[in-house]
């Protein structure tokens, strides 16, 4: 068979398929053998090297290929809220403000739209210093939440907000729709109890409101995660207070459903002594 094949280069298109080099080696015109000086085999080729039939001599390793995933373009959620606040229209914007007891004119400022494909309400979620979407709450009919892939958490925010007035920082979307149907117009809403913090700090240092009211939810973890807040916030803004509902009364919605109005709130706000920093500075060596 070798005396009847023609030879040629090994070549960087085509290398040895024993070495993987691209010099020196020889492979038959048919493929069926090679001769290959840098790899030995029991027949020897003179100075050419040694004679190697592919069936028989170990194939070239294929050279490792290292793939390294595609990183993920983030989707332009302030383009997709735009189009999910169109997709609404006012029929379904009446429908939900009457399930949720809001003004269908909060819905509006707080960007609520539809999700047609899911289905669901949709809530975007804004960065108050950039002032793009970088999330999107999901709300199903079936009241079970989520947010759209790709996301971060920021804060419900209305379309328009004034300095130097009340902000009254709300958990969730839904209280602040309620709170902004009372009037208040700076009404916002942290993604969780414990979420939006940093947000918050660049929306206080922003606006330089009057007075800060976390309007917290009646439970334990809605208790830690404002008073968390309340001290976060002392070291920047003038005033900053904590309120609750009434005994027996879920949240901020809850307390607008069973009749609380703007000056409710704001007597609860009045009553409740504002937030102070109390650091216990000790000078270096004392107990």
């Amino acid at each position: 068979m070798t005396h009847e094949s023609q030879w040629r280069r090994v070549s960087r298109d085509e290398p040895c398929p024993v070495c993987s080099k691209f010099d020196w080696c020889l492979i038959a015109e048919d493929k069926s053998a090679a001769i290959c000086p840098r790899t030995e085999s029991p027949k020897r080729c003179g100075g050419a090297g040694f004679l190697h039939r592919l069936t028989d001599a170990p194939r070239a390793r294929e050279p490792r290929r290292v793939v390294f995933p595609r990183r993920a373009v983030p989707p332009d959620l302030t383009a997709l809220a735009t189009r999910y606040r169109e997709a609404a229209g006012v029929e379904r914007l009446t429908a939900i403000a009457a399930q949720l007891g809001v003004s269908g004119a909060s819905l509006t400022a707080f960007g609520v739209g539809w999700a047609e494909n899911y289905p669901a309400w949709t809530f975007p979620m804004t960065n108050p210093e950039t002032g793009t979407v970088t999330g999107i709450r999901l709300r199903p009919l079936s009241g079970r939440k989520f947010s759209v892939t790709g996301g971060k958490e920021a804060l419900f925010l209305p379309d328009s907000m004034a300095p130097d007035e009340v902000l009254l920082v709300c958990e969730g979307e839904t209280d602040a729709l309620a709170a902004h149907t009372l009037g208040f117009g700076n009404a916002v809403g942290r993604p969780s109890c414990t979420g939006g913090t940093t947000a918050l700090v660049a929306l206080v240092c922003d606006l330089e409101p009057a007075r800060v009211v976390i309007a917290r939810d009646n439970d334990e973890p809605g208790t830690r995660g404002a008073d968390a807040l309340a001290m976060t916030l002392a070291l920047y803004a003038r005033d900053v207070r904590v309120i609750a509902p009434p005994d027996g009364v879920k949240d901020v919605r809850e307390w607008v459903a069973s009749g609380a109005t703007r000056d409710d709130l704001e007597q609860h706000a009045r009553a409740t002594g504002p937030r102070r920093l109390n650091p216990h500075l000790r000078a270096k060596g004392t107990t």
